[in-house]
């Protein structure tokens, strides 16, 4: 395993690590859980990823109770969560990033993990409607009080990334260390050009996700939906509406060639183009069965072969597609 240091803090993190989205309290129980984490900690793995949404809370108190059954020292593996769509309908109970929330979710977080801190906390969406230096001042009293060791953001804007790390410097409060965006063969903008002044200009580290696009660049999509995948599940619709498309199937099917030269799965390839990016602190990648994982797993030793001419060869498979949107 190759590790990273995230972004300008000295916590290093694993360069894959494993997410719980869709999988954990959907496709994974508890049983389930002790054996891809103890799969993917034996393989170096020291991030493992949630939220509070994740199956409505079940996704947490699910990774928790493996975490106890494997009995593992604290200090070796890193944790997060985050924190904004809310498991309640009260108007200061969902869908925000307002003081109150944010104090009382961070609680019901950690019950639910069995934890007295989680290492990383993230904002899980910008919210329009509270000012962002209320919102830097919780998260900053949420890491004095201890029930987190950094704080960042997911899927936030550079300007709003960069505001909240200005109000933080101006009152010498603790400071947005790392973001988490969507990042893929499909997916490159924010990673490659919005966020490039971040970098240098204030530290900031990447956990990114989704590196296959919802499922569809393992390739498993090019004859039709399998039953038990992603875009067959209930409530995926809008990730099946996104991606499962005539055009990006077959741009991705481009990709099979380059991958049986390279001697990997579409999965490898897919996963070793997003970490091959000095920038990623860690890709998230997520599994439902452990063969999966172990597979993913193996993308490391695919990032040598990713030459520039590799990679030429890859931009022009995906070149269709690529002209349609935003990449």
């Amino acid at each position: 395993m190759l590790y990273r240091r995230l972004g300008s803090a000295g916590i290093k993190v694993s360069v894959l690590s494993l997410g719980s989205w869709v999988t954990y309290g959907k496709q994974v129980d508890v049983d389930d859980a002790v054996s891809m984490l103890r799969t993917a900690y034996d393989h170096g793995v020291n991030f493992f990823d949630n939220a509070e949404a994740y199956a409505r809370g079940e996704s947490e108190r699910i990774m928790g109770q493996a975490f106890r059954k494997l009995g593992w020292r604290r200090g070796s593996y890193l944790v997060s969560t985050k924190l904004f769509w809310g498991l309640n309908e009260g108007p200061n109970e969902k869908n925000t990033l307002n003081r109150k929330y944010l104090l009382e979710a961070i609680e019901g977080s950690l019950e639910r993990l069995g934890m007295r801190y989680v290492d990383f906390l993230f904002c899980h969406r910008p919210d329009p409607e509270t000012p962002i230096e209320e919102t830097v001042w919780a998260m900053h009293d949420i890491v004095s009080l201890g029930k987190a060791l950094y704080w960042g953001t997911s899927e936030w804007s550079a300007d709003q990334i960069r505001e909240a790390w200005d109000i933080a410097d101006r009152r010498n409060l603790r400071k947005p260390q790392m973001e988490q965006p969507q990042y893929s063969l499909l997916v490159r903008d924010k990673v490659e050009r919005e966020f490039a002044r971040l970098y240098e200009g204030i530290g900031l580290g990447l956990t990114t996700w989704s590196p296959l696009a919802g499922g569809l660049l393992s390739g498993k999509y090019a004859n039709g939906i399998p039953d038990g995948t992603r875009f067959s599940l209930p409530g995926m619709e809008w990730l099946k509406e996104r991606w499962f498309k005539d055009e990006m199937v077959k741009a991705v099917e481009g990709l099979r060639p380059i991958a049986n030269e390279l001697g990997c799965t579409m999965s490898q390839l897919a996963i070793a183009w997003c970490a091959r990016n000095p920038h990623v602190s860690t890709v998230i990648t997520g599994a439902s069965r452990i063969e999966q994982l172990e597979e993913n797993l193996k993308a490391l030793d695919v990032m040598p072969a990713l030459t520039p001419d590799v990679l030429a060869r890859i931009d022009a498979a995906l070149l269709p597609v690529m002209q349609r949107q935003s990449l």
